[in-house]
């Protein structure tokens, strides 16, 4: 394969080729089958990039992945490149490599916003194939339409906004999944961990039309007889469609400080109705949880293994279509990688055993549940209590942020990281962000709450997102606590109202105001 990929880049006159996790529809979880990167390194994760020259591969992956990518990969074939908080892979890659290196990247994979970011620093070169591609997927797609009660929205009603700022000779492309999903009210369960359908769209005064994967020429035919501008997300669009209408296309965000495209926006700021259908979908998440913890409790000598397959029982039985990505399920050490995916038969529960779950579900609306909660076997150490504890107060903290008109997740995120700062627990890291927007999809944008810079956009009312603080140390254990939550008349609430493990908390580090904020979360 290496051979192959080095003859590639020579015949193609270039110094480093990219090699990504996408397809091309720049989907977050991409199967196994259909991720070159997964096919070159064998890391598993759901980021990260490769980048291969003519001696070397390269896995660049953030601190949710540093244990992880060490534990897959060939290290006699793939460096690891571990990107620190404030780090990030553009970055990174210009600190590694010259300024005006060629670089290959295949047009159908990489956003045309991360296209032209790369050539501000590189000679990048559109490659049209990947050497790498599994090209005997085939998708079995199912579509279907959800009821409004669901979603309070009609697609006409949708569309008909959109349609109110376009001239007669304009159009709309719309190549983010989640986004075509929303707008048209449509779902699709058939893949794994996605409730969206695999169409691009366009919307013109006239007409809207959706393209599935078989219908590009006559995408390429509607496209060209558009004659008046494209509006377009370069984030969401690859680049060899961005070609199609490069020369009219015309950027679909209207805030320059905060580059969000208006479907995005419209699609953060959930109806009524999806809110209320929020709160039902996540009562029967809570009742998974909720047993799934009684399970590990009363069987002995089960694996991650056996917990993964029977809390899935238990989503099924309380109504749940498909998962809404892979179920985390993680013991002891296992629990310190953010992102570990192996639920292991070897790995067996035994006395004191911390046990991590990070899972979520689809329901009939299509819309992602997500929440981890942390439990042990028997009796805890008081290491375990003094983390988990830890931990709970700063969710605590950030749950009862007072959120003012301007606040920002980065704002929530910055008092989080500042609590962990002033009560340090040795060999213990917070090395992801607070939380993320959810919806369609299990990871959204907007809101976002993090140290990156995309997270100042302002929380707004109806914002769906989690709220998930960490500990890890990875010669120990890991903890993380996250409720799913919304913002309703400024002031956090949970959707989430699964209790905490008492037993692994240490009620002496609580002050009064947290013993009066926790009380919320007794009540399951």
């Amino acid at each position: 394969m290496l051979a192959k990929l080095r003859n590639y880049i020579k015949q193609n006159n270039i110094d480093l080729l990219l090699v990504n996790s996408t397809n091309e529809y720049l989907v977050e979880y991409n199967a196994l089958e259909e991720n070159s990167r997964y096919t070159l390194t064998k890391f598993s994760g759901s980021t990260g990039d490769a980048v291969v020259t003519s001696e070397n591969v390269y896995l660049f992956v953030d601190g949710r992945y540093h244990i992880q990518a060490d534990m897959e990969v060939n290290h006699d074939i793939v460096t690891v490149v571990k990107l620190q908080s404030g780090e990030t892979f553009l970055s990174k890659l210009k600190e590694m490599f010259p300024k005006n290196s060629k670089l290959g990247v295949v047009a159908k994979k990489n956003s045309q916003d991360r296209v032209e970011n790369l050539e501000k620093y590189f000679d990048v070169i559109l490659l049209s194939e990947d050497i790498l591609e599994n090209n005997s997927v085939v998708s079995k797609g199912s579509v279907e339409e959800i009821d409004i009660k669901y979603c309070g929205l009609s697609r006409e009603d949708k569309i008909s906004l959109l349609r109110a700022k376009l001239s007669d000779n304009d159009a709309y492309l719309i190549t983010s999944l989640e986004e075509v999903s929303y707008l048209f009210n449509l779902r699709d369960f058939s893949a794994p961990y996605s409730s969206k359908v695999l169409r691009r769209a366009i919307i013109t005064k006239s007409f809207e039309k959706l393209y599935g994967k078989n219908d590009y020429e006559e995408y390429k035919n509607d496209l060209s007889s558009v004659s008046g501008v494209v509006f377009v997300d370069k984030k969401s669009i690859n680049a060899r469609d961005y070609a199609l209408i490069k020369d009219r296309a015309v950027s679909m965000c209207e805030n320059s400080e905060f580059p969000v495209n208006n479907i995005a926006s419209m699609k953060s700021i959930k109806t009524g109705n999806e809110i209320e259908h929020y709160k039902e979908c996540f009562r029967c998440t809570d009742l998974a949880v909720k047993a799934i913890r009684n399970y590990i409790e009363e069987n002995n000598d089960i694996s991650e293994y056996d917990i993964d397959l029977k809390l899935e029982e238990f989503f099924k039985q309380y109504g749940a279509k498909s998962l809404s990505f892979k179920t985390i399920v993680a013991k002891d050490k296992n629990s310190a990688l953010a992102h570990y995916s192996k639920s292991s038969r070897e790995e067996i529960i035994k006395e004191g055993s911390l046990v991590l779950i990070d899972c979520g579900a689809y329901y009939n609306g299509g819309l992602a549940t997500d929440i981890t909660r942390v439990f042990v076997k028997g009796n805890p150490t008081d290491l375990q209590k003094q983390v988990y504890t830890t931990v709970l107060r700063a969710f605590l903290l950030a749950y009862n942020t007072k959120v003012a008109e301007g606040l920002s997740g980065f704002d929530i995120d910055a008092s989080v990281r500042k609590f962990f700062e002033e009560n340090p627990i040795d060999g213990f890291v917070f090395n992801h962000g607070l939380g993320h927007g959810i919806g369609i999809n299990v990871h959204e944008y907007p809101p976002n709450l993090s140290c990156n810079k995309f997270a100042k956009i302002p929380l707004k009312e109806n914002n769906c997102f989690t709220i998930e603080p960490g500990l890890y140390n990875e010669n120990y254990f890991g903890v993380r606590l996250e409720n799913s939550c919304y913002l309703k008349d400024g002031k956090i609430q949970s959707f989430v109202k699964m209790n905490y493990e008492k037993k692994l908390i240490d009620y002496s580090l609580l002050s009064e105001q947290e013993l009066v904020w926790l009380s919320e979360f007794e009540v399951i």
